[in-house]
């Protein structure tokens, strides 16, 4: 029986590859119309655009030097960001677009091969976060607004106030420059005074000018620590995003399935117009 049956398949077989062969061409026509569907499948998809924004998340440290890790250096924390409804709510705002168009069409990727050990703790992680969208400054618009986003809510609180302490010394040098030059103006009208007052004025002088000595050696330990609360500590947008075109569905992608659909159904006509007699193949 299983003899038989291996013996009715081999015939079966024999049968379709003659239909084939001789009908052959049912197949090369739907390879043709299925490439040709798939090349107009992928015009008709439209053209989407992807605009993608590179974020440094920051390094805080404490005030004694040792790194700092919470939830703003977590590559994780920046994914509930921006998936966040709010934060789309927010950048749609911002983009002058609805906050439905940014549902799944927002994706995060942390930049480099993740480094392992001493090297991990040390390093800084690098987030592109890509927008898809059908309309170019719109798109860009959202990514960049989530950027922003990203980096407001994950740089440290302290880290802030930090700034704002150190950027007060410059604003302490503004107000003594003032009074020097009060006192400078007063001096030279002092002249004219007795010893006394003039030596109230030059008094008043030298501690200006001792205290403007003093701010001034601290302020240059400060801007460096400034400089590197902004530029290390802090999360910033590193490569603001702009939008590119990125075609809906690939061009060549599509060519090649259709192609190959349409050959299976070109086949599959052969046969079926062999077993009902339309054809010229014989069988065995």
């Amino acid at each position: 029986m299983s003899t038989q049956l291996d013996a009715e398949r081999e015939v079966d077989l024999a049968r379709w590859r003659r239909a084939v062969v001789v009908l052959w061409w049912l197949p090369v026509a739907g390879l043709v119309a299925g490439a040709i569907l798939g090349v107009l499948y992928s015009l008709g998809g439209g053209t989407n655009y992807q605009a993608t924004a590179l974020i440094s998340l920051g390094q805080p440290t404490s005030p004694g030097g040792v790194l700092v890790n919470g939830f703003g250096t977590n590559p994780r924390a920046v994914q509930q960001i921006v998936s966040s409804a709010a934060a789309q709510e927010q950048a749609a705002a911002r983009a002058d677009m609805r906050a439905s168009a940014l549902r799944g069409n927002v994706s995060i990727a942390q930049v480099g091969a993740a480094a392992a050990g001493a090297t991990a703790a040390r390093s800084t992680p690098l987030i592109s976060l890509t927008v898809t969208g059908t309309h170019p400054t719109t798109t860009a618009g959202a990514a960049n607004a989530l950027a922003s986003i990203v980096v407001d809510q994950t740089t440290a609180a302290y880290v802030g106030v930090k700034i704002r302490t150190l950027s007060h010394v410059n604003k302490q040098i503004t107000s003594v420059n003032n009074r020097l030059a009060v006192i400078t103006a007063a001096e030279k009208a002092a002249q004219h005074l007795d010893a006394l007052s003039q030596l109230v004025v030059v008094s008043q002088e030298d501690n200006a000018e001792t205290r403007l000595g003093n701010l001034i050696a601290q302020q240059e330990t400060l801007q460096q620590q400034l400089a590197f609360a902004t530029q290390v500590e802090s999360a910033k947008v590193i490569e603001p995003a702009r939008a590119l075109k990125a075609s809906a569905h690939s061009r060549n992608t599509s060519l090649v399935i259709g192609a190959l659909i349409g050959l299976i159904l070109g086949a599959i006509a052969a046969i079926v117009a062999d077993a009902r007699g339309l054809g010229p193949a014989k069988t065995a």
